[in-house]
Formats: structure tokens, sequence, C-alpha cells
């Protein structure tokens, strides 16, 4: 777990659960001292402990496992990679559940892409309500609202201010606002048995406020608390504001979030699509719909390396993509499936065989759904994920023909990002692993092992006909071992399509194409 508090609770909870088995708990955490931590170490390694909770200390290299079974990595959100791989090294091959409301962008596109299995809890216990979440400037007369609201029902409220530098401040303003009520201040740079005093004490109700960082965000559970206010909320990430949010609402009573931001206006756009998502996604079990936000917002980060977000900016998302897809085809290792075909088939009269296993296209034409064509970005970023695998023209069909009756005409944006499909299976078919639309110029890159049958097939030799019949549009050029075709006068990925079509089934009687122009 990521916290220290977080370690005590599991801690209670499953003592509490186990008590009549045979089972020995322990935890591990700064909360303990040396001399305690020693012991619970030596119990560990000689088999004496069957559960242990704990915070990072568990990566520690004293700590020894003598037959490590179960890895539970709980708010997996806040763990770095490093931490994370240094986890899966306790044990080879011990097998391992991550939890999370919600998962990071890398996470979840590895479950996305189906290197990680991925299960999602779609149902809330019961006599749970969903949270309701507003937005508004900071008031002190919707603060004092919020909090006496709560109090006259005998509830008690998170106050979240990330700034232990004032957070007394804050705790000086309720107590102006509201004179009768009990606060109280949790930070992370309190010493543990003060922080852990101050959190019992809240929970049995001591307390009506609890003035608190960020600390209280991982896992923490008291059902009498039903209203959390967040301050700045516009300097929290979208998975952040989540897990605060889920705070509250953990009894049968209806739960309020109050998020406290400046004006829209004067915020940056991706802290005003957070604040929008994280409000209109409040229905119990929205935590995937915002990680898919989270992932459209913060982009995908570096599956390969320690980046958790961030767009691929050096090669490209197809390249990337490419490159994750091929390493898993191998990995799964699919009998009976020829990558290759044979010297004798003709490629272009069958459209079902290609020489490569995938081909990207890069343009700088619009191809895309428009945000006003698909409103909802989870759904337009499921449409993106289904178009890309489909794999045959009746599949394309279909997808064409659901986007009419769902939402109606096709624009012409998206009806080039259906062409690119399309465009995508001949360019493969034609031995290309590249190509490139840009300035009315389509560059297509041929597979660069020169010891491949398709240099010798009636594919490549109908390709070079065409391009030495039509010399004022084609050329065929190789920069650093690369052979490609160039082809100029290209305005469209319709019209780029087009002329592959005719490329493919290209042969020496053909004519040059004297209005490839038009």
């Amino acid at each position: 777990v990521p916290t220290t508090i977080l370690s005590l609770q599991h801690y209670h909870t499953f003592s509490k659960r186990l008590k009549e088995f045979p089972v020995n708990t322990e935890y591990i955490s700064r909360l303990k001292s040396a001399k305690e931590q020693k012991r619970i170490i030596a119990e560990l390694k000689s088999g004496k402990l069957d559960i242990l909770i704990g915070t990072h200390r568990l990566i520690s290299k004293d700590v020894v496992f003598k037959d490590l079974g179960l890895l539970i990595v709980d708010e997996e959100q806040k763990f770095g990679v490093a931490i994370k791989e240094k986890l899966k090294q306790l044990k080879l091959n011990v097998d391992t559940l991550t939890l999370t409301a919600t998962p990071i962008p890398r996470t979840l596109q590895f479950s996305l892409m189906g290197a990680r299995d991925l299960s999602i809890i779609n149902t809330p216990p019961p006599n749970r309500y969903p949270i309701m979440t507003e937005l508004h400037s900071f008031n002190e007369e919707i603060i004092k609202e919020a909090l006496q609201n709560e109090i006259q029902r005998n509830g008690q409220v998170f106050f979240i201010h990330n700034r232990v530098q004032n957070i007394v401040e804050i705790q000086a303003l309720i107590k102006r606002l509201c004179p009768d009520i009990r606060t109280v201040v949790g930070h992370g740079q309190m010493k543990g048995n003060e922080l852990e005093k101050v959190m019992l004490d809240f929970i049995n109700h001591e307390y009506d406020v609890l003035i608190a960082t960020t600390i209280i965000e991982s896992g923490l559970d008291i059902p009498n608390t039903n209203t959390i206010i967040i301050n700045n909320a516009q300097n929290f990430g979208l998975s952040d504001l989540h897990q605060l949010r889920g705070r509250v609402g953990r009894s049968n009573k209806k739960a309020y979030c109050y998020l406290l931001a400046p004006p829209l206006t004067v915020l940056t756009p991706e802290a005003r699509k957070r604040l929008i998502a994280i409000e209109e996604y409040s229905d119990l079990g929205s935590g995937f719909n915002i990680s898919l936000q989270d992932l459209d917002i913060r982009g995908a980060g570096n599956l390969l390396g320690g980046e958790q977000s961030g767009f691929i900016a050096d090669i490209g998302f197809e390249t990337y993509q490419q490159i994750l897809n091929e390493a898993l085809f191998e990995l799964r290792e699919e009998e009976g499936i020829e990558h290759q075909p044979t010297v004798t088939q003709e490629l272009r009269k069958d459209h079902n065989t290609s020489f490569v296993f995938d081909c990207q296209i890069d343009t700088d034409l619009e191809v895309l759904f428009p945000n006003h064509y698909i409103v909802n970005t989870p759904e337009r970023i499921r449409l993106y994920r289904e178009l890309d695998s489909i794999k045959n023209e009746e599949a394309l069909e279909n997808f064409r023909n659901m986007l009419i009756d769902r939402f109606g005409e096709i624009p012409d944006e998206s009806k080039e990002l259906l062409t690119v499909v399309e465009l995508r299976w001949l360019a493969m078919n034609l031995g290309m692993t590249k190509v490139i639309i840009k300035n009315t110029k389509m560059i297509c890159y041929f597979v660069s092992d020169k010891s491949t049958i398709f240099f010798n097939s009636s594919t490549f030799a109908g390709i070079l006909n065409f391009a030495n019949t039509n010399p004022k549009i084609c050329s065929l050029q190789q920069k650093q071992g690369k052979p490609s075709i160039h082809i100029e006068k290209i305005n469209s990925v319709k019209q780029a399509f087009e002329l592959l079509k005719k490329m493919s089934y290209f042969d020496f009687t053909s004519t040059p194409l004297s209005n490839h122009a038009q």
C-alpha cells in the first residue's frame, strides 16, 4: 500500500476478518519502531507470518519472504514503475493482483492492448448512492453551508488543502465561519504516532472536520464522513480527484463533493478537461471511464520505459503500437499462420494475404472522428479501437453503417479515416511497411529485407512497371537501404487509395495515368 495510514487500516481489517482462522497477520511501516520491524522481518523469513501488509518498506533488501505466493498491490496508481518492477522481483512468477479505481494511462494501455488481464467491478455494494459533485469558485458562504449541512445530520467532513505551509490558516477560516465545529489538522510532515492519533480520534468522531493534505487519499474508509471539500481542485490530477471523492459515500447516506477552483476561463485546457470530466462522471463505478478520459488527456506513456503518461513524440503512436503488436504476436506464438506468401501466390489477386505484418500510415490530412460528430470521449476512444481491430471489408462496411445509424451522416474527415483502413490493407498487400501522405506527395516504403521473396514477385514487377509507365508523377528511390516509391499530386486519402488500387492491378499492357492530377 502507498501510505502508512492505509497499511494500519488494512491491518485492522485483515485481523478482524481472519480472527477465526489460523492466520498470522502483521504490518510494517514507519509507525513501527526499529525493534518491532526487526522482529517482524525475522518472523517473515522463518515463515511464521502468513500475511504482511506494508508500504515501500517491503522492497528493502532486508525483507526476505520464505515462500511468497501472492502479491497484492493496492492503490496501484500511487506507485512508480521502478517500485512496481522491484515488487515483481520479490519472487519470479509470483501471482500478482493489482487493485485501483483509476488505473494510470500506462497501466490502462497495457490492459487495452492485451498485455494484462483486466477485471472490472461494476456493481457497487448495496445501499450506495452516487456522490453529488459540484464545481464552485472559492466562496465562504458555500463552505459554511456545506459544513453546517453535514454536521446537522451528525456527519463529518474532509477539507483537502494540499499546502502544509498555510494549512493552519484554513483551520482558522473554518473556526471563524463555524465556531462550534471541532477541527483537527493532519498531514504527512507530522510524526507517525501524532498522525496516527489524529486519524484514530477523527474515526472515533472526536472531531467534526479533518483538514488534511492528500495523505487521506489512498483507500481510507470512514463511513461517517460524507462531505469532502477540495480546495484548488485545478492542481490535482484526474485520478487524484476521483480517489479523494471516493473517501466519502462509503455508507448508505447521500454524499457530497465540492470542488473549489478559479473560473474555468483562466485555467489551462488540461485543467478544464479534468474538472469537467470529474463533475460529469459522478455515477457509481465511473472510475474506468475517468481513466479512459485521463488516457485521452495525458497520453499512454512509455510501455517499454518508465514514463507512466505522455504522448509518443519521437516515433509516432502508430509505430509504437506496431512494435508492441509485433512483439505480442511473437510471444503468443500463434501456430498455423503463414507470415509470408509463397512465390506462386498472386498478391494483387488475393487481398487476404500480405508480405508485411503491418503498415504505418502517416498523414497531415484530417482523418479523425471530430468532437462534434461523436461528443462522448470514451465512446470516441472505443470506436477508434474497434476500427483498428477490423480485418475485412464486410466488418468495415458494418462499422460504416453503424456510424450512420447512431451518429448520422459521416463527415468527410471520418470518411477519410475509414479509407485509411482500406489503404493500409492494400499497402500491406503491395509489400509496403510505411505510407506517408504529406504536402500533396505520397511516399511508400517497401520491406527493407532484400532477401524476401517480395522483390521477385509479380507484385513488385507490376509496381516497377507502374513507375516506369508514369514517370511524370512517380519515381523509385532508395535511402539508407530502404527502397521507396514517390508519387506526386496526392490531395486526399481516397485519391491515394485509388492510385494504389490501380498499381495493384498494373501489368505490362497498362497505359500511363494521364488524368491522375484530376
